[in-house]
């Protein structure tokens, strides 16, 4: 069974940063592609920032040049820095992990999600 644990979110002014944290943990044979999601209020979970094994990053429109998603494989670990942070980037902000397992399942795991509010 793989785990994944967010950590780092919290409260902060409109212009402030965080960095977010996420580890996947477990019988990991590799995981592929890590990714950061957010749902706001009222909305549906939306695509915030990817990372494939390769360090190749992909960005929704909205966090272009503001986050910035970065992992380290040996610890199966992403991060997202969030810079110059706006009231309408507050959502729960959720990691998931997408591998295969020590026995060859494909797992694509969802972590219990962080809460990010930005005020103006």
């Amino acid at each position: 069974q793989v785990q994944v644990v967010e950590s780092g979110g919290g409260s902060v002014q409109a212009g402030g940063s965080l960095r977010l944290s996420c580890a996947a943990s477990g019988n990991i044979f590799i995981i592929n592609v890590m990714g950061w999601y957010r749902r706001a209020p009222g909305k549906q979970r939306e695509s915030v920032a990817t990372i494939t094994g390769g360090g190749v990053p992909t960005y929704e429109d909205s966090v272009k040049g503001r986050f910035t998603i970065s992992r380290d494989n040996a610890r199966n670990t992403v991060y997202l820095q969030m810079n110059s942070l706006k009231p309408e980037d507050t959502a729960v902000y959720y990691c998931n992990a997408k591998g295969l397992t020590t026995d060859m399942r494909s797992i694509s795991t969802w972590g219990q999600g962080t809460q990010v509010t930005v005020s103006s």
